[in-house]
């Protein structure tokens, strides 16, 4: 007889950030046939992750998406959404929030973040003592001077390719320790679906080499340095086949009045990052702009020469929101505009 280990991944209900929880479970591998339809529910003790009381603290793990684990043997994971007992979802699910059953919306996140050395407390790269030097040569760099902790990033590449996502590029960022990756999915909920599972297996992979994932939009606080974002470039069938640079305009401005709604779950502290310095545009304000990446919402040029057919940027989201939530406040925005 031989047994499949099932790692079942979840979301817990820290505010305002949440974080990744896992748990495996082992099955004969005669009653999983590597789909979603034979993953049973599970459950875990909410009361230990801030999402029940512990008076009454079941949660249950409804299975959503399911791929290989290159790092284990006979192994899967299983990402699920997080379920009240009686079966409802539970408030910390943003994935039950995503309304595009038909998948007819397509996502592309732009996952940054910094490899944390927890030594120093600081990026790799960074000198125990200061600093290195100014932004510049990092940006998609090589060699020992400039980048930093390729290793980690080369081996996460192998295993998420390994594992069946569908991730389109990886490349160093503007800052020394600062990379990112990209994940594109046809369905907002698989979009989310792969960049937590890739989030997770960085994690899992820098537990190896001792080092942390920060996710922070602004670990470095106030100095002169890049912060870290995630953006979302989505389209659906208006934005693909429209051929108006009416229609552009008109969905556009359909996010200038829920400038707070975006911003709600656009991650935490994105006042830090979104100051209208490095690439971003103001917190406060909202614009949009063919290849401005100092805009709110950038227009690719790529859908210019398209014939107004093709996709948007929304620039704000940050490196440590979840994709679920800012694919649901999209998705709400862009079918407010009757798109």
């Amino acid at each position: 007889m031989s047994l499949v280990k099932l790692e079942y991944i979840w979301l817990d209900g820290y505010k305002p950030t949440q974080s990744l929880r896992s748990k495996t479970k082992i099955v004969k591998s005669e009653d999983f046939d590597g789909t979603l339809a034979s993953l049973a529910m599970w459950s875990f003790d909410g009361s230990s992750t801030e999402q029940a009381p512990g008076g009454s603290s079941d949660c249950l793990l409804k299975p959503v998406y399911v791929v290989s684990d290159p790092q284990r043997k006979n192994a899967y994971l299983v990402m699920c959404e997080v379920m009240n007992a009686d079966g409802t979802p539970h408030e910390s699910n943003g994935r039950a929030t995503i309304e595009d059953d038909d998948n007819d919306f397509w996502f592309g996140f732009e996952q940054e973040y910094f490899l944390w050395d927890p030594r120093t407390n600081k990026p790799l790269g960074f000198p125990e003592g200061g600093y290195p030097g100014p932004q510049g040569p990092y940006y998609c760099s090589v060699g020992a001077n400039n980048a930093f902790g390729r290793d980690i990033v080369e081996e996460h590449l192998d295993a998420i390719i390994e594992a069946g996502l569908n991730v389109e590029g990886i490349n160093a960022e503007v800052a020394a320790g600062q990379w990112e990756f990209q994940v594109f999915a046809k369905g907002a909920k698989e979009a989310g679906d792969q960049i937590w599972i890739a989030r997770y297996m960085l994690e899992r992979i820098g537990e190896k080499y001792g080092v942390a994932v920060n996710w922070h939009c602004k670990p470095l606080g106030k100095l002169d340095w890049n912060g870290s974002g995630m953006h979302a470039n989505f389209s659906n069938t208006t934005l693909r086949t429209c051929g108006s640079k009416e229609t552009y305009d008109k969905i556009c401005e359909a996010f200038r009045p829920v400038i707070k709604e975006h911003i709600d779950v656009y991650g935490a502290d994105n006042h830090l990052r979104l100051t209208g310095k490095h690439e971003t545009a103001s917190i406060h304000d909202f614009s949009y702009g063919v290849s401005d990446r100092g805009a709110s919402i950038r227009i690719p040029v790529f859908t210019v020469n398209k014939g107004w057919n093709g996709y948007l940027e929304d620039r704000r989201p940050n490196s440590a929101a979840d994709p679920y939530k800012v694919a649901a406040r999209i998705i709400k925005t862009v079918k407010s505009a009757g798109a």
